[in-house]
């Protein structure tokens, strides 16, 4: 009968290993897959990070040179409108010294543009 206990004991403590080291193997195997999905989540967070730092670079370079564009563009609208404000005011000078210099004549030219305009401008018959 002891000799039974002896064998029955011996028969579990083997089972016991042998569970001991299954459980043992699952834990390694699972830390080893849960440590492999972590590298390569951590791989792919990287690479996301990394694109998204080349775009948001790319988007700041071209928004620089849109404005730096703007400013260039807003600069000759600038000049060209001072260009503009100069030549009109010259012209207005040489109308009222014109108007000053002959004054009959500057009514004669004021009425035939008025009817010329009347005529291409005024209803048509």
């Amino acid at each position: 009968m002891s000799n039974d206990i002896t064998q029955e004991e011996g028969r579990n403590g083997n089972a016991h290993e042998r569970i001991e080291r299954a459980s043992t193997r699952f834990k390694e195997g699972t830390s080893s897959a849960v440590s492999g999905a972590k590298e390569k989540f951590d791989n792919a967070a990287d690479h996301v990070e990394s694109g998204l730092h080349r775009a948001a670079d790319a988007s700041a370079r071209g928004a620089h040179r849109a404005a730096d564009k703007a400013a260039e563009w807003r600069e000759r609208g600038s000049e060209l409108a001072s260009g503009a404000r100069e030549r009109a005011d010259d012209a207005l000078d040489h109308v009222r010294d014109f108007v000053r210099e002959k004054p009959v004549q500057s009514v004669a030219i004021a009425l035939a543009a008025g009817w010329l305009l009347g005529r291409l401008l005024g209803p048509r018959r």
